[in-house]
């Protein structure tokens, strides 16, 4: 089942998206369905209150404040080695988590502006993960029975930042936070066009990862190559934090980013990730 939050006539509601229609359920995002509902299943929905074309309306990311925005960081071995790291051992690591902040979720189609504190804008095409119940300390082997759906999302990041002073790059912690500011800035997480339940994706690992540049492929990966499982990073994360409705984790990126070629976005371009069955999500530059 898909579904979508999106705007019509001045407010935002959300719906289930069957062919070219949505079948709109109630007002707000998906938060709301989520926290009510969950595991979502089409029969325990009800009926709609109205039946829209799907050309009639706005979509808007499919939740738009969620409690918490996780990432994981260096999740993929082929990433990890193309920016010049050595080769990682999951027995003697953790995930690398962080936080995203709410203020960099925009929506299917809705434009990306540059900072201007860099002129290194990278993407990042990843699985997004929505945590559909309260999730603490929970086991790997039942991590995913948390999941209320997923969807396509990109981590964009800025590769570099001109605090207007010359660092110490020598500074491990000076390092460290321009690394994750790069992560903060408003519109740096994209995400729709559409939550897929959890029913529909039976294996989380055997998804593509694609993202496109102006039309031209820039990353080609699977899901299959993530260093720590779905289930791995819910289950990590899960330890750290309690994990809510409406909380969502991007699990990471595979190799085929701008830094690796030094080819970053510029103003004019068109970002596309498709994950899987789960829609191609197309984000404009300015």
């Amino acid at each position: 089942m898909k579904l979508m939050s999106f705007r019509f006539d001045g407010s935002v509601r959300h719906g289930v998206v069957e062919n070219d229609e949505v079948h709109e359920l109630g007002d707000g995002d998906l938060q709301l369905l989520i926290e009510r509902s969950f595991p979502l299943r089409h029969a325990d929905l009800g009926e709609p209150r109205a039946v829209r074309r799907l050309s009639d309306v706005s979509l808007c990311a499919p939740l738009l404040r969620p409690g918490k925005l996780l990432a994981a960081a260096a999740n993929y071995q082929d990433h990890v080695t193309e920016t010049g790291g050595d080769p990682l051992d999951k027995t003697n690591l953790s995930p690398r988590l962080f936080l995203k902040p709410p203020t960099c979720i925009v929506g299917p189609g809705e434009p990306l502006d540059l900072p201007e504190m860099s002129k290194q804008v990278d993407w990042e095409a990843e699985l997004g993960v929505v945590i559909g119940a309260r999730a603490k300390d929970v086991r790997v082997e039942s991590a995913l029975d948390y999941v209320a759906g997923y969807l396509s999302a990109n981590d964009v990041s800025a590769r570099t930042i001109d605090h207007a002073f010359t660092p110490n790059y020598a500074d491990k912690a000076v390092w460290f936070f321009d690394w994750l500011a790069g992560k903060w800035f408003d519109g740096f997480a994209p995400m729709g066009p559409y939550l897929v339940t959890a029913d529909e994706v039976p294996d989380p690992q055997d998804l593509s990862v694609r993202f496109e540049l102006n039309g031209l492929s820039r990353q080609n990966g699977s899901t299959k190559d993530m260093i720590f499982s779905v289930a791995e990073l819910i289950a990590h994360a899960s330890r750290l934090m309690t994990l809510e409705p409406g909380d969502i984790i991007l699990t990471g990126t595979p190799s085929g980013v701008g830094a690796a070629t030094g080819e970053f976005v510029s103003s004019g371009d068109t970002m596309a990730v498709t994950i899987g069955n789960l829609g191609t999500l197309v984000t404009p530059v300015r």
